[in-house]
């Protein structure tokens, strides 16, 4: 989130634009989670969430996600690595992504978020400071290569409980929320080589020099804090649903 996916440096003007992008990630997740707390409760049919819009409204908003990290991430280090403000980035998403598994292992223990957005993007952005010097076009092949990988490089041997990050295994997995290395890494993948492109063609260099609003400074403030929102959106949601429910029934 806003830890994988913050600006070049305290002193690159804010990119609006980007804020913009994972605000609006963030509504599209909040509301479905919202349906799918509605479907524990019974207020829909068992499996809406599963399935049709809602299916590809999470994988959207999931996949903007990984996207926006993998161009928060050239964008901190196109002028070279800080591995002091990316260990801290990094220790702070592995963190929340712990906090995640505990929570959810409390609410579904047959169903806990082992490796999720927040576990993906962690590894994703380790994996990504590799690729960081790539040229544009061998990014995208890559991508191209990690997101059709489950269709060719699928096995039996990934089946082991610690390799399900990999998303190769040929079991089916109970969880709430997987988001595994591939095909999810060529979201991120994708993001690197459009942000990459971009300073090539110093699209950013235009955007940073955009004339903030008050509405834009909303969208600023949320999107410095997308990590915290979203930490905290569910349980919101989730005991609006519950109270409400206390009411109701």
């Amino acid at each position: 989130m806003t830890t994988a996916t913050a600006d070049a440096s305290a002193s690159r003007p804010r990119i609006f634009v980007l804020d913009i992008a994972r605000v609006a990630a963030l509504l599209a997740m909040a509301v479905f989670h919202f349906v799918f707390d509605l479907e524990i409760f019974g207020y829909v049919e068992p499996g809406t969430t599963g399935a049709g819009f809602w299916r590809g409204l999470a994988v959207a908003s999931a996949g903007s996600f990984v996207f926006l990290a993998g161009v928060g991430l050239w964008l901190s280090h196109a002028n070279g690595i800080r591995l002091g403000a990316f260990g801290k980035r990094l220790a702070i998403i592995v963190s929340a992504a712990a906090l995640v598994s505990v929570a959810t292992y409390i609410a579904f223990p047959d169903a806990f978020v082992f490796f999720g957005i927040l576990h993906s993007i962690a590894l994703c952005s380790v994996l990504g400071l590799a690729a960081l010097r790539l040229p544009i076009l061998i990014i995208a092949i890559l991508a191209v290569a990690v997101f059709f990988a489950p269709d060719f490089a699928a096995s039996p041997v990934f089946n082991a409980p610690w390799l399900w990050w990999t998303g190769l295994q040929t079991i089916q997995l109970s969880t709430v929320d997987y988001e595994p290395i591939f095909p999810w890494f060529a979201a991120f993948l994708a993001g690197m080589a459009v942000a990459k492109l971009a300073s090539r063609s110093g699209y950013w260099e235009q955007l940073s020099t955009t004339k903030s609003s008050r509405t834009m400074r909303v969208f600023g403030f949320f999107g410095r804090h997308t990590l915290v929102v979203y930490l905290i959106h569910q349980p919101i949601l989730i005991s609006i649903v519950w109270a409400a429910t206390q009411v109701l029934r």
